[in-house]
């Protein structure tokens, strides 16, 4: 089992851009924070310094996109979607 990062169990910031996110895909801070305890992968993003953290909603693969933000000790949660969906 591949062993998560560090900064897993850092607290969580939110880009304005996740918060239009939930509303629009339907999500709530509970349902991602719920994804995130249930993660099940991870990965690096295209942009660097970014991971695309693999997850489940109702059944349905999703990705959130963070960054960890290391002089801060937080992650900042991008975006998430469903990962067959365009993420951005």
């Amino acid at each position: 089992m591949r062993q998560w990062p560090i900064w897993w169990k850092w607290e969580l910031e939110f880009t304005p851009h996740l918060l239009k996110r939930m509303i629009d895909r339907q999500f709530t801070e509970v349902d991602l924070r719920e994804m995130l305890e249930n993660a099940t992968g991870f990965k690096p993003d295209i942009v660097d310094g970014r991971w695309i953290i693999e997850t489940r909603k109702s059944r349905q693969k999703w990705e959130e996109i963070v960054e960890p933000e290391e002089a801060a000790h937080s992650i900042l949660v991008i975006t998430a979607c469903r990962a067959e969906g365009n993420r951005r």
